[in-house]
């Protein structure tokens, strides 16, 4: 069997980069995915209290076997060249939300959205937002009504501290990828 190539992007919600990258390292490590690591330049050159920029690139690299992409320029022929059959962005950020729904394109991430999209493929959100039930909350919609948008089933991640904060499920991007080859929405999305 044929394995499905999925093209996988982080962006700057830094505090779910270790749950997203034990994801990427069980799915490299099976039979079922190809996995084709990106970043967006700010995740791919900011230390923070969570890691090492470079150790998170070390991680990505060593898991998928191939080097990130972290530039619109390494990004662009991810569409003219056909590159995926699914592109993942875990976690998704309010702010690469609002891009993606404004479709502004000024990033590898939101460049490899672009580019993918242009082949009527699927691409599949995992938020990770402080505002998700807030100011992205109109973006998530937006989103949910375009064709070719899946996210993974997400849920408030504090509902007492950060009572508008969601974060997906990061433990079912397989199984929204999965729906998402076949057209489908996993259900139930807020969880």
């Amino acid at each position: 069997m044929e394995k499905l190539r999925v093209g996988f992007a982080l962006c700057g919600s830094y505090c779910t980069f270790e749950r997203v990258l034990n994801v990427v390292e069980d799915m490299a490590a099976g039979e079922e995915f190809e996995l084709f690591p990106i970043m967006s330049e700010t995740a791919a050159a900011t230390d923070t209290r969570f890691g090492k920029a470079a150790d998170h690139i070390a991680r990505l690299e060593h898991a998928c076997g191939r080097p990130v992409i972290t530039s619109i320029r390494e990004a662009e022929p991810i569409g003219p060249k056909k590159l995926f059959d699914v592109l993942v962005v875990a976690p998704c950020t309010g702010n690469t939300l609002g891009k993606l729904a404004g479709g502004i394109t000024d990033s590898a991430v939101t460049m490899a959205v672009k580019a993918h999209l242009r082949n009527d493929r699927p691409v599949v959100l995992a938020v990770s937002t402080n505002d998700a039930l807030a100011g992205s909350a109109a973006n998530i919609g937006a989103l949910l009504a375009r064709r070719n948008y899946y996210f993974v089933p997400m849920t408030q991640d504090d509902p007492a501290g950060k009572p508008r904060s969601m974060v997906a499920k990061m433990e079912k991007i397989p199984d929204t990828i999965r729906a998402a080859m076949i057209g489908l929405q996993l259900q139930p999305i807020v969880q």
